[in-house]
């Protein structure tokens, strides 16, 4: 069961309306946040390359997939952890934090290291993104200003671990032991693009309710940053 009360809430709120169970509601409200944008909660999660295009990469790293992947199987990348490949494109290639990790989940997935979802540890993880039409410092102060995510993102405790203005943050959340990763990438000059990575899960439901949870929050994201009820 997922930690995030507005989700309980949501769940509550179609059981009382439909008379139906628990669990038959919250799994028509996960489904309905899955569509139309992607797959179903049922299928498989899309690989990392798939979910990412190799123009993107290129532009923001200098290489494409496949010469990345040519590069780390150089270094002998299969043998090395997630965390030692991540540091290797860091500081051998001048790779950006959040994209050396990009990459290290791209390439351990293409090498059978892990499952797409999938931790290299066994666990599971779920990812979401969304374009908004404001600059990346804006996304990125939605996050790190406890005032400003308590709009979008209230009754959740969230406990800062690291933050790189305007590009990354990262933190504890709801008391642990998950945590998430998020990213923020401009695309033009107002536009960008926030990707969150939330790490540490239990399992396949849980990377789900939290997949349709992310996808829900960042709408609710997107639409107070683009109205006028903005206010700063």
């Amino acid at each position: 069961m997922t930690n995030q009360r507005s989700f309980k809430t949501r769940v509550r709120t179609r059981m009382e309306k439909t008379g139906e169970s628990y669990t038959t509601a919250r799994r028509h409200l996960i489904n309905k946040a899955t569509e139309p944008a992607t797959e179903p909660s049922s299928a498989p999660a899309a690989a990392q390359t798939e979910r990412i295009a190799d123009d993107l990469i290129r532009t923001r790293t200098g290489r494409g997939w496949a010469e990345w992947f040519a590069l780390l199987d150089a270094a002998a990348a299969t043998e090395r952890t997630h965390t030692q490949i991540a540091r290797h494109l860091v500081t051998e290639h001048d790779v950006p934090g959040w994209w050396s990790q990009t990459i290290t989940v791209g390439y351990e997935q293409a090498r059978g290291l892990r499952a797409p979802g999938q931790q290299r540890d066994g666990g599971f993880s779920a990812a979401a993104s969304r374009t908004v039409a404001v600059p990346a410092a804006r996304l990125y102060e939605a996050f790190a200003d406890e005032t400003a995510r308590a709009r979008w993102l209230p009754d959740v405790q969230v406990r800062v671990r690291t933050t790189t203005a305007p590009r990354s943050f990262r933190a504890d959340w709801a008391g642990g032991p998950t945590r998430i990763v998020v990213g923020f990438d401009a695309v033009g000059e107002s536009k960008a693009r926030v990707s969150v990575l939330h790490e540490k899960l239990t399992g396949a439901e849980q990377a789900a309710e939290l997949k349709a949870y992310w996808r829900e929050r960042l709408a609710a994201l997107k639409a107070l940053l683009e109205s006028n009820g903005d206010n700063r």
